[in-house]
């Protein structure tokens, strides 16, 4: 077995750095051009479904996979199944961007990917006898639903708002359940190796009020989404998370990025919670731009902090940001910023846009390169 296959995070992190850093820019050049590809023709639907359907669930994979065996007591899923499962993610990017491939054939490999995922997830749990982690399943299979729902949508010429809106309220609490675990346990651990007396407030009625908020909240707006409820319900979630992250003391963390990244991702949530709730509401930016805080923001500084932390802790290494993990940082949230606040102010579209791509994608290359011998070579403390 190759080191690669040894570990979840290894395949997919690696897949999902590449990804993500072509991806965006043959999005710019498609958006040029006006080229179309498989069954979403335009480039719109082609960019919105790889970024949802796509990227993001090679991230979550490559988390959920480390995890389960801590989650389980089970062995980790490695070897051929593991090779076998990236495969089929694999195909389903190539396949949607082949403009010759049958577009059902391509819907239905695609389709199979997050089904099987949920499946082996479902499996492990039920294993282990580990329930306490099955929301997460829940929302993996949910998840699989609203793919399912975007290509039956596509290949009958229906707009697809509804499952994009499901897979980002999908993904808002997504990032409120497993940002606010992993979050303030990083955080405890990092103060209490710096001496330092505070530590994050433990889960409680709070945190559960909170992600159920945010739950309650996106799933309203999914079904309602420039309704006025659904508007209040979204500021509502986001109050109570940024309550949530005041208890965790993140302002101490600044001194270790590997850590404050966490807390950053974490506020960048509660802004996009804020801005889809005022979008919502027809006050603040327009809702494409408080969408793309939820997706370029906090998506893309949250994923990037969990992926370095777990690829140095795995693979033997010093947890410990370097000049080039803080570049990484700085990277995606300058293309997020642009991409939210600096789109809309007039300056050239195509300009602003193709900076902003440069920013974000060009931190996942930056990844790719940096973080990609680590992933493909066996630990240090093999």
């Amino acid at each position: 077995m190759t080191a690669v296959f040894s570990y979840g995070f290894r395949p997919f992190f690696l897949g999902a750095a590449w990804f993500a850093g072509l991806a965006v820019p043959a999005w710019i050049v498609m958006l040029s051009l006006g080229i179309g590809s498989t069954g979403l023709a335009a480039p719109r639907e082609w960019h919105v479904h790889e970024m949802l359907f796509g990227f993001l669930p090679a991230v979550i994979t490559g988390f959920v996979l480390t995890a389960v065996p801590n989650w389980t007591d089970r062995p980790a899923i490695q070897g051929r199944e593991l090779a076998g499962l990236f495969c089929l993610w694999l195909a389903g990017r190539v396949l949607l961007a082949w403009p010759w491939v049958p577009p059902v054939f391509a819907a239905i490999v695609d389709a199979a990917y997050l089904l099987v995922l949920a499946g082996i997830l479902w499996r492990e749990i039920a294993g282990g006898k580990s329930w306490s982690h099955a929301p997460i399943a829940v929302l993996l299979s949910l998840y699989a639903v609203a793919n399912l729902l975007f290509h039956l949508f596509a290949l009958n010429g229906i707009a697809t708002d509804l499952p994009e809106r499901m897979a980002l309220g999908l993904d808002l609490t997504l990032l409120a359940f497993i940002g606010g675990r992993v979050t303030p346990n990083f955080t405890r651990e990092y103060l209490v190796h710096a001496r330092r007396p505070e530590k994050p407030a433990r889960f409680t009625h709070l945190d559960m009020v909170s992600i159920g908020a945010v739950a309650f909240a996106s799933t309203f707006w999914a079904l309602l989404s420039q309704g006025a409820v659904a508007g209040w319900f979204l500021i509502l979630a986001g109050v109570l998370n940024l309550v949530r992250l005041s208890r965790w003391y993140g302002w101490f963390t600044w001194r270790e990025p590997l850590v404050f990244v966490l807390h950053w991702g974490y506020g960048w949530l509660i802004l996009a919670l804020l801005l889809l709730g005022c979008a919502a509401l027809g006050v603040g930016l327009p809702k494409e731009d408080a969408v793309h805080a939820l997706t370029t923001g906090a998506v893309g500084v949250m994923t990037l902090g969990i992926m370095t932390r777990a690829s140095l802790g795995h693979t033997g290494r010093q947890r410990h940001a370097d000049f080039s993990t803080i570049a990484m940082y700085a990277l995606v949230t300058c293309g997020a910023i642009l991409r939210v606040f600096v789109a809309g102010t007039g300056l050239p579209t195509g300009l602003v846009l193709g900076a902003a791509a440069a920013c974000w994608s060009g931190a996942y290359l930056l990844f790719a390169l940096v973080y990609g011998p680590y992933l493909l070579r066996p630990s240090l403390d093999e």
